[in-house]
């Protein structure tokens, strides 16, 4: 027997990997020769850069950056040297978590340390990139990310314009000659699952930058600037496409990454399972144990074990899945998950169900018992 384990986290509790050692130690207790492989799962959002650099045996480097607000902070990335690959999570150095609430206003804050972490991998050696855009607290449409890169965005009167979202009003003609040669070298692909355009009643401004504390005003200040820098830089490099879904994504940087640095949007857990090449095994596994903390609704809609769970139907329509949760909602028997089931054997209380060791045995055991059918 072959039996997959790729589980996303147990938020709290245990990472992607330890539930799928967990799931192993069940495993083997009911078909002890049985080929078992764990493959960490992630969704492109928090936590991906410690997943993927975990189970691709790379290592977390910190960093030096600019937080969004100008500030100096340290953020890390993953680096797997054999695949020359970094894993950023913007979030790390844009993230709205960074910002306190009292000074939310997508005027005031930058991407320019995004730039910063992808300066540091390339000196680091990397040249392929897998970056998260979730959870951002900008809007600045990736200027400040790319004049950390070396762009240059001038204003009417031909000087530097600054890197905040505020500074998108005053940029008048856009420079690449400053950019090293190593940025066009490398490959950008982009964890998004927003299908925002960049500008407009559904565009980055109106949608998401009033969670980032934009006022009525600023929303409509900063759509009309956005669609400004847009034009330049449709001027600037003719041919891109003006506008494709996920433009919109953190603030414009989606539009930043596709247009400027020829990045690809990919849905992020398309992108992550490509990254760890678990279709080759999929094919002929008799087992897919998949799963994460809670599963609801959203599980089914697209997160990482839906993700596993319908490449897993595609490439062998024979293997069963069954997806493992702390807690159990919804259950959609239309779904690509043969079976769902709930790890907690008893009543405990959250933070008892949560303990390391608890949830380990927990798994253990509920695979222990799924895999007695099978024997």
């Amino acid at each position: 027997m072959k039996i997959i384990a790729a589980l996303d986290s147990f938020k709290g509790s245990l990472t992607s990997l330890e539930a799928g050692k967990a799931v192993k130690v069940g495993a083997k207790k009911i078909f002890p020769n049985a080929e078992i492989k764990i493959f960490p799962l992630a969704d492109g959002g928090e936590g991906t850069c410690k997943t993927l650099t975990e189970g691709l045996n790379g290592e977390i480097i910190s960093v030096e950056v600019t937080s969004p607000l100008g500030e100096k902070i340290f953020a890390e990335f993953g680096k797997i040297p054999e695949k020359k690959l970094a894993v950023i999570e913007m979030a790390s150095a844009a993230g709205l978590e960074l910002v306190p609430k009292n000074f939310r206003n997508p005027l005031n804050t930058t991407t320019f340390g995004v730039g910063e972490i992808i300066l540091s991998a390339i000196k680091e050696g990397c040249r392929n990139f897998i970056i998260g855009i979730g959870g951002s607290a900008t809007n600045d449409c990736g200027l400040g990310m790319l004049s950390a890169l070396g762009f240059k965005f001038l204003d009417a009167e031909n000087n530097l314009c600054g890197i905040f979202g505020r500074d998108l009003k005053n940029v008048a003609a856009i420079e690449t000659e400053n950019v090293p040669a190593e940025i066009f070298d490398c490959k950008f692909k982009i964890a998004c699952d927003v299908k925002n355009p960049l500008t407009g009643e559904n565009g980055c401004s109106e949608i998401y930058a009033p969670q980032k504390g934009a006022t009525p005003e600023i929303v409509r200040q900063m759509d009309g600037w956005i669609k400004n820098f847009s034009a330049l830089a449709a001027k600037k490099f003719p041919t891109k496409k003006f506008s494709v879904e996920g433009d919109g994504a953190a603030g414009g940087l989606g539009f930043a990454f596709r247009t400027f640095l020829s990045g690809e949007l990919v849905p992020g857990v398309d992108l992550i399972l490509e990254t760890l090449n678990i279709a080759d095994d999929l094919k002929n596994a008799d087992l897919l144990i998949t799963g994460e903390g809670s599963i609801d609704n959203q599980t089914l809609q697209g997160k990482a074990p839906a993700g596993v769970a319908k490449l897993a139907k595609k490439l062998n329509p024979q293997i069963k899945v069954v997806a493992l949760g702390g807690s159990v909602q919804d259950f959609d028997s239309s779904s690509n998950i043969d079976a769902i089931f709930s790890i907690l054997r008893r009543p405990i209380t959250l933070a008892e169900a949560m303990q390391k060791n608890i949830a380990q045995e927990n798994i253990s055991a509920v695979v222990e018992q799924i895999l007695k059918l099978l024997e």
